[in-house]
């Protein structure tokens, strides 16, 4: 199914971007070869035969800017610029410095030239005013396949930014995986299993109670509820790799690790750092107001995810299978999400009403100091604890760590080529406008269910990208207010699930899995849980 996704993303963002530019050219949007009229003031006498520089202010007036580039500026645009005289060409040349107050048609323009901070062009002069100041129009530089261009440059940033992030990785990895062989070799990883065996069998009953992917799944779910993501994904990589042992047709995903994987996807955590540590930084009365609305979120997600896994293991499709299987299962599978859905909704509810009742006797912030002091003390506690009872067993701690550490460094080299194919294919996706094709096409759906329509570009980033969906959110809280009820949805959507997209690529990447099976439909329907448990507990509270 990945292969499918995959693709997908890259055709339809490869496809809209030539599609759009299509449409621009022949529309003209960046009035290539039209003459703008504008007036000129120059900081000295212009003496138009002099061959010399000149620093000017661009001025066009707003209704005009309008009308040539189809934009809703309300003030009149001025832009400073230099004008340079070629005697030998008999022309006179215009750069453009960009600047905050540019019109944003001109930013992109000057972004797909490829300078990014300046704009070229030529002058001509209609008639002086006076010494100091003119009338005349500008020719800007042609752009073209201004998409197209953006796609090329985002491919290229997000295969770099794979790269950053796998080498990003190593040292932790290094520390974890160091750490982990302490525990194992000092048999407490067997020893928090066999407390959690009844949860761990019921989820995974084809991972024997003893095994050490047991600790590490352990382990990995308790560190991203505490909101330790750079423990969690040490932890889930090793536990992927333990769970690969058991594996006894390499390459393709067990159902223990497809399991695994919901829950991973479903990103149930205590306190959601990043989203409030941006509503604080943008002037949030109650950057924490989040903290329910998300654990009620990513509860429901939590729950479709994991049932949607073990519903989904029971009906294997063959590969090559999955068009006629979907196409024979399209209503039952329907009802399937629907029912669940609804279901985890309601659980949710109930849980949520008890942490509610629980909280009227616990004062929340208090319950926040509480949970942010455990999530502070959790890393170190854990390092003292492994390396104390490694010493107690007389395990060689030193050289078990540094054993541990290679695996980290030789796991994290390994999942590159995993993580540049689904950023890059990401990183088109966007840049080439799919992201708002899909917009369009959702949106009558979306109004369906009362999801301000402001909201749905952060439900559909999510799964996609953990940087990007920041910046969409934070975009958002912006524009309508961090406090607001389409700020706070926001915030949930982020709290309340994971980036499933890259969440995949790092841990089967890791094993050398390329055959997925319900792995990421299990996510996506996890995805959408959160976001409609988001939706319903925030209305409910806010709306």
């Amino acid at each position: 199914m990945l292969n499918y996704v995959w693709l997908g993303l890259l055709v339809l963002g490869i496809g809209v971007a030539l599609t759009t530019d299509f449409i621009d050219k022949g529309n003209n949007k960046y009035q290539n070869n039209t003459p703008i009229p504008v007036y000129v003031n120059f900081n000295e006498e212009f003496i138009k035969e002099a061959a010399k520089s000149y620093d000017v202010k661009l001025k066009i007036k707003a209704e005009v800017f309008n009308k040539y580039y189809k934009t809703d500026v309300t003030e009149d645009v001025e832009e400073p610029a230099k004008l340079s005289y070629d005697k030998a060409k008999d022309k006179i040349s215009v750069y453009m410095k960009i600047g905050d107050k540019t019109p944003a048609i001109w930013k992109k323009m000057a972004k797909v030239t490829g300078k990014d901070d300046d704009l070229s062009g030529n002058f001509v002069l209609a008639k002086s005013i006076d010494s100091v100041s003119a009338e005349g129009n500008i020719v800007l530089e042609e752009i073209s396949f201004a998409h197209m261009k953006d796609v090329t440059n985002n491919a290229l940033d997000y295969a770099g930014t794979a790269v950053n992030i796998a080498l990003g990785l190593i040292g932790i990895m290094a520390m974890w995986l160091g750490l982990m062989k302490i525990a194992e070799e000092a048999g407490l990883i067997k020893i928090i299993a066999a407390a959690l065996k009844p949860v761990t069998k019921f989820l995974f009953p084809d991972v024997p109670s003893d095994h050490p992917a047991v600790g590490s799944i352990i382990m990995n779910v308790s560190a991203n509820m505490l909101g330790l993501s750079n423990a969690a994904t040490p932890f889930g990589l090793k536990a992927m790799e333990e769970l690969d042992k058991l594996n006894t047709e390499k390459g393709t995903a067990t159902n223990a690790m497809c399991t695994f994987l919901a829950i991973n996807t479903a990103g149930l955590t205590f306190i959601p750092a990043s989203a409030i540590a941006i509503r604080a930084s943008m002037g949030s009365s109650d950057p924490a107001i989040i903290i329910g609305t998300s654990v009620f979120g990513a509860t429901c997600a939590t729950i479709v995810g994991v049932t949607s896994a073990k519903f989904m293991e029971k009906f294997p499709i063959k590969k090559g299978e999955f068009g006629p299987w979907m196409k024979s299962n399209l209503k039952p599978v329907a009802i399937f999400t629907f029912i669940i859905a609804l279901v985890s909704i309601l659980i949710a509810t109930g849980i949520g009403a008890l942490i509610g009742t629980a909280l009227n006797f616990i004062n929340p912030d208090l319950f926040k100091e509480i949970i942010q002091i455990v999530s502070i003390l959790a890393i170190p506690f854990l390092i003292f604890s492994f390396v104390t009872y490694g010493l107690i067993k007389k395990v060689k701690v030193y050289e078990k760590f540094i054993e541990g550490a290679k695996e980290g460094f030789n796991v994290a080299v390994r999942i590159i080529p995993y993580l540049v194919a689904m950023l890059v294919a990401i990183g088109i996706f966007r840049a080439g406008g799919a992201m708002d094709f899909l917009i369009m096409i959702l949106q009558p759906i979306t109004d369906l269910i009362g999801m301000p329509a402001e909201a749905l570009p952060m439900a559909l980033m999510r799964p996609l990208s953990g940087s990007g969906s920041l910046g969409v959110m934070a975009e958002i809280m912006s524009v309508h207010g961090t406090d607001s009820m389409i700020g706070i949805l926001v915030s949930t959507f982020f709290g309340s699930s994971e980036t499933t997209f890259y969440v995949i690529a790092v841990y089967f990447g890791s094993v050398n899995i390329s055959r997925t099976r319900h792995a990421l439909a299990a996510g996506l329907l996890a995805d959408l849980a959160g976001t409609l448990g988001a939706l319903f507990i925030v209305k409910q509270l806010f709306g």
